[in-house]
């Protein structure tokens, strides 16, 4: 009986970081969104959308670079411990990594990196086919006047 409670316990302190971490990153965030969802104050809603954006970051970052993650022994655990501190009220952990990477970031659009332009294409069988010649196009089709407006409504 005592050799069975042993491997028990050393079956689970091996793979605590598999049985803890959907209760860590699922299961208490679900709940407490829930609850932000209820509540009154903005500040439990701030907490908890900024910690499933978070969550989906990571877990995309999983996806993306899962080859290489898996050659990183301590990945699970350092994943488990940054979660925890995500998601404790007591250290607001999403609230700071948003308040200090992800609002500035969002909130700055000139320090942003701008995912629309695309490089001029060209070859013997047609026009580049870019941002500037899509905005001679609307300036040819709608005027200056309309293109100046359409730049100073994006613009403010």
């Amino acid at each position: 009986m005592g050799s069975g409670a042993g491997s028990f316990l050393k079956g689970l302190l091996k793979n605590f970081d598999v049985l803890a971490g959907p209760v860590i990153s699922l299961l208490y965030p679900l709940y407490a969104s829930v609850r932000a969802i209820e509540s009154e104050s903005r500040a439990d809603d701030r907490q908890w959308l900024t910690y499933w954006v978070l969550y989906s970051m990571i877990s995309l970052l999983e996806l993306t670079f899962a080859k290489v993650i898996e050659w990183i022994p301590i990945w699970s655990y350092a994943k488990l411990i940054f979660t925890y501190w995500l998601v404790i009220p007591y250290f607001s952990g999403a609230a700071y990594v948003y308040e200090h990477y992800l609002r500035p970031f969002f909130i700055n659009p000139q320090q942003t990196i701008n995912i629309w332009y695309i490089p001029r294409k060209e070859d013997f069988f047609s026009r580049p086919d870019d941002i500037l010649t899509a905005a001679e196009r609307y300036i040819e089709e709608n005027g200056t006047e309309a293109f100046e407006k359409l730049i100073h409504r994006v613009c403010h």
